[in-house]
């Protein structure tokens, strides 16, 4: 998959081309419903999927107080949608100025001009241009004109509401990893260069990888079962427990995930780990002291081990 910004209107040649747009902060199975149409349409007409997203999230240059954290790294995002099929991956850079365009220049010069779009895919509640002022009757519209077609899908539910990014936070701040895989369709994983800790682990017999995490979003306090892998490296995943979290007993601080990797013995530092969740085991507690902390981090390991039986 090719990734592109579009930092001018220029056509880009792309034949054919079925476009989904919008944040896709997670790629969560609402967003897999717009891809997946646009990549079935675009490969029975011989064409190009594009997805179309914007840097940054519009939130952070329009309410930057109120603007949520993101779910995934742009690379992120583009990996899973790679995965899925996508052809193009068209990064527009959200600014102030575009913000003020009519939704009719949105339409004409972004979908119309510079993607050549033959299908546009949004969600229902889509909306666009000046004052968010364009919905999916406004594109519709410009599509009449324009010649292409506008596909609107409504939202996809699970547990008794729909799937949303907001959604998909609020579990994780919980530590409701379980959650948070149904509406993402696989677990929610952070990417992190490990680097040196203060050697406490392994001081107690129990060595972690500390990591300097990329993602904005981690799940709440707790130690949970998580499948780790090596980016970069074809090795199957390794089960681990992870702890997320201040580390209480010892005082307190900014939150830290360390990752224990059951059974490995290895030098991690200066490798890039995926920590994906697979389940809460409990939540972040203070212990009197470091020998009732070992006892109960040896007791998570032995769950861990009993959660983590296949990837």
């Amino acid at each position: 998959m090719e990734v592109v910004r579009l930092d001018s209107p220029e056509p880009r040649g792309w034949p054919q081309a079925a476009v989904a747009v919008g944040n896709f902060d997670g790629v969560h199975r609402g967003h897999q419903a717009l891809v997946a149409l646009a990549v079935r349409d675009a490969r029975a007409a011989g064409g190009t999927s594009v997805v179309l997203t914007f840097d940054p999230h519009p939130a952070r240059v329009l309410s930057p107080d109120r603007a949520p954290v993101s779910l995934t790294t742009l690379d992120q995002k583009a990996e899973i949608l790679a995965a899925l099929g996508v052809d193009r991956l068209a990064v527009l850079p959200f600014t102030a100025e575009l913000s003020r365009r009519e939704p009719e220049d949105f339409a004409r010069d972004l979908l119309h001009q510079a993607l050549g779009a033959r299908v546009v895919v949004v969600g229902s509640s889509f909306r666009f241009g000046r004052g968010r002022s364009g919905d999916l009757a406004t594109l519709r519209r410009f599509g009449e004109t324009l010649g292409f077609q506008v596909h609107g899908l409504r939202p996809v539910i699970a547990r008794g509401g729909p799937i949303s990014s907001t959604r998909i936070r609020e579990a994780l701040s919980r530590g409701a990893v379980d959650a948070a895989k149904d509406f993402l369709g696989r677990r929610f994983f952070v990417d992190g260069l490990v680097v040196k800790g203060e050697g406490r682990g392994r001081r107690i017999g129990i060595p972690t990888a500390n990591l300097d995490v990329v993602n904005e979003t981690v799940p709440g306090g707790g130690v949970y079962a998580c499948w780790c892998r090596v980016i970069g490296h074809t090795s199957p995943p390794r089960p681990a427990a992870v702890n997320v979290g201040r580390r209480p007993t010892f005082g307190g601080g900014v939150t830290m995930v360390e990752a224990h990797l059951l059974d490995y013995e290895g030098d991690l530092y200066g490798r890039t780990l995926r920590l994906e969740f697979e389940e809460r085991l409990r939540e972040e507690r203070t212990f009197p002291g470091a020998e009732a902390l070992v006892a109960q981090i040896r007791s998570d390991i032995i769950e861990a081990r009993g959660v983590l039986r296949t990837p």
